[in-house]
């Protein structure tokens, strides 16, 4: 080979100028796989179990809207009172997910669902003496 090649070939892997160390391949790192692992491993401490079959998951917050999980993965400790629900979430409001969601409802969520349908019925529902001769 031919002497500049050579020097040309070696300049573009320095990082510096002579006498400096030539550049390491940079790996790529993979954090989440590692918090994955530790994620694991604390939920395996805990020693639950799969629960196989639960086809929704919905947990209520106070503001009204609700989280759905639909089709996740659900691992419980009934001795802890630990439970684990994994898969893909969405935030939708309560409204979005009626009627299916009513027997789920808590007393107070009801109350909740109650204002809203006396709202809707004032406002979307004409007032109307006799259906007869209604338009």
């Amino acid at each position: 080979m031919d002497v500049e090649k050579l020097k040309k070939l070696a300049g573009s892997v320095r990082m510096g100028g002579k006498g400096t160390m030539r550049r390491k391949h940079k790996a790529a790192h993979k954090t989440t796989s590692n918090d994955d692992k530790r994620l694991e491993s604390t939920v395996k401490r805990l020693g639950v179990q799969p629960i196989p079959g639960v086809e929704e998951v919905n947990i209520f917050i106070d503001d009204g809207n609700v989280i759905h999980y639909g089709n996740p993965a659900v691992k419980a400790s009934i001795a802890a009172n630990t439970y684990v629900v994994s898969g893909n979430s969405v935030t939708k409001k309560l409204t979005d997910l009626l009627p299916g969601i009513i027997n789920q409802l808590g007393p107070e969520h009801l109350n909740n669902l109650k204002k809203l349908a006396g709202g809707y019925q004032d406002e979307d529902v004409p007032n109307v003496e006799s259906f007869e001769t209604a338009d």
